[in-house]
């Protein structure tokens, strides 16, 4: 449902404290009975972070609203949006982010790099206060967040390498100290190669 917006509120945004003034307004728009339900709006900016539109996604019961991810990002296709901000309201005025309000903001993000979407802030409000996650720097830490992450199977394959690269040279490093030392005590060529794996030429070069 399309949240029908001021000229006024159809700003640049500059901080969080913009959004909230705005849907703070539009939460006590509602009844007293709607206010006590959550729910999920989100907020489509343009590449300067001017508010595009604002939509009410799902409206739930006071301590739950189910969302689906392609409700979310087709209305941000269809619009144009290139960054998105989540908002949603707990009636019971705790504005403490739950594990689940983490966790699915997480896949959120994950899901929107595939189209080239941004999100920047997921909100939690009340009638007189808020909650970002981008000031509590959970928005960072789920970027780095290797969960939900789809990767490229060629990038992955790439990694694998890489690590498998790394995991050969450090064994061929320790086995090199290995010989080092052992040449040093005076062991035998046969037994520095038995101990190390090292060929002759490896262990000559070491000399």
């Amino acid at each position: 449902m399309n949240v029908r917006l001021t000229k006024d509120q159809k700003i640049k945004i500059i901080n969080t404290d913009d959004i909230y003034n705005i849907m703070q307004q539009i939460l006590l728009r509602e009844n007293k009975i709607r206010r006590g339900q959550e729910h999920f709006w989100i907020v489509g900016l343009s590449k300067v972070n001017k508010i595009l539109f604002i939509e009410l996604i799902a409206l739930g019961a006071d301590n739950m609203v189910k969302v689906k991810a392609i409700d979310i990002f087709r209305m941000c296709v269809y619009k144009l949006a290139h960054k998105v901000i989540f908002v949603h309201n707990h009636p019971s005025g705790s504005l403490k982010p739950s594990n689940e309000d983490i966790d699915y903001t997480n896949f959120l993000m994950k899901s929107g790099e595939l189209l080239g979407l941004e999100v920047i802030d997921h909100l939690i409000i009340a009638e007189k206060s808020y909650t970002s996650f981008d000031q509590q720097g959970i928005i960072e830490k789920l970027r780095k967040s290797t969960a939900y992450k789809i990767v490229d199977r060629f990038e992955a394959a790439f990694e694998e390498v890489k690590i498998k690269s790394a995991e050969k040279k450090g064994k061929k490093d320790l086995a090199i100290d290995i010989a080092k030392k052992m040449l040093d005590k005076g062991d035998s060529l046969d037994l520095i190669r038995e101990y190390t794996g090292l060929t002759e030429k490896e262990i000559s070069k070491i000399k």
